[in-house]
């Protein structure tokens, strides 16, 4: 059964592993509005721009962001190097094991281990292990690997969109080199369409070829009211919409809920504590505090994980 008319190609069967409802139907029904040639909401292809954050949204991110594991596996693989480490926050509590203590810090914490763990290697060399990792390290719960944590509902969605002439890009406060590494594989998002935090990078040449390096000195750390700003810096365009899981992505929704004309925003809300993980207002790395007030305020879709996902991971 179409769900677009003019230039919309989608169909219900897009999203089959959403269960059919108010918050699919949301989709369905803004999808169709944006692409009904000659409607009242029509939006030109080239403006249709979705942007997705992607921990939390696009995969999981307990019992924390997956690039922190990937750090953590650097910093015990460079420890003896850096003797210092032991007796410096947050290095100490991760290299002692100790989660809580590591992540008391807060998110700057964590992005001060992977400054320290993703720095000296040259892209190419840090993209070559990225992926070198993601092949052979697992999720320390579920005993897959991290590619296959993402959410199958969610990879149906970018799929849909596209189908219906989005372009679609993740704005994340993840690293942008490590989501380059795997992004167009994982959810068919190309590395140019990626935005995310990043370090500073030198022009240098070795053996004679020239390289970019990565310096242990963060330029962009994409989170909160950065992200509009990002936005606007690297896509040039207001999305018309966005999808989040978090406050970090409160201004994101924020800002595109604001333009004019059709607009549409998204919070996935974590309540599957048997399928996944459930959290949402305790403070940790991630909440969804602000952002879910906003959203009830404002009649953004919430995503409900546990009633609204039939299915929540590829494998199931």
């Amino acid at each position: 059964m179409p769900v677009s008319q003019g230039d919309g190609v989608g169909t219900d069967d897009r999203l089959a592993s959403w269960n059919d409802g108010t918050t699919k139907k949301s989709i369905l029904d803004f999808v169709a509005r944006v692409t009904e040639a000659g409607g009242k909401d029509y939006v030109a292809p080239e403006e249709r721009i979705a942007t997705f954050d992607n921990d939390g949204t696009l995969w999981s991110e307990r019992p924390y962001p997956f690039q922190v594991a990937f750090a953590l596996d650097r910093l015990k693989a460079m420890a003896p190097q850096h003797p210092g480490w032991r007796d410096k926050e947050p290095f100490k509590s991760a290299l002692a094991g100790d989660l809580k203590g590591m992540l008391s810090g807060g998110y700057h914490a964590l992005i001060a281990i992977v400054a320290a763990t993703h720095s000296g290697m040259t892209t190419d060399e840090f993209e070559a292990e990225v992926r070198k990792w993601m092949v052979a390290t697992r999720h320390p719960t579920t005993h897959r690997l991290f590619t296959e944590m993402v959410f199958q509902p969610m990879l149906e969605l970018l799929t849909y969109l596209r189908a219906n002439g989005f372009k679609t890009f993740i704005v994340s406060g993840g690293g942008i080199e490590f989501m380059r590494a795997f992004a167009e594989v994982t959810y068919g998002v190309p590395p140019e369409q990626v935005i995310g935090s990043s370090g500073k990078l030198k022009f240098e040449m070795r053996d004679g070829q020239p390289v970019l390096s990565k310096l242990p000195e963060i330029e962009l750390v994409n989170d909160n009211v950065e992200k509009p700003a990002a936005i606007q810096k690297f896509i040039g365009r207001r999305p018309i919409a966005a999808f989040g899981n978090s406050d970090g992505d409160l201004e994101m929704l924020q800002w595109t809920a604001a333009g004019t004309g059709a607009r549409f925003a998204l919070l996935v809300h974590h309540n599957d504590a048997i399928r996944e993980f459930a959290y949402d207002r305790t403070p940790s790395i991630r909440q969804l505090d602000k952002a879910l007030d906003e959203a009830n305020a404002k009649g953004w879709t919430v995503v409900d994980m546990k009633n609204d996902w039939r299915r929540i991971f590829p494998f199931e």
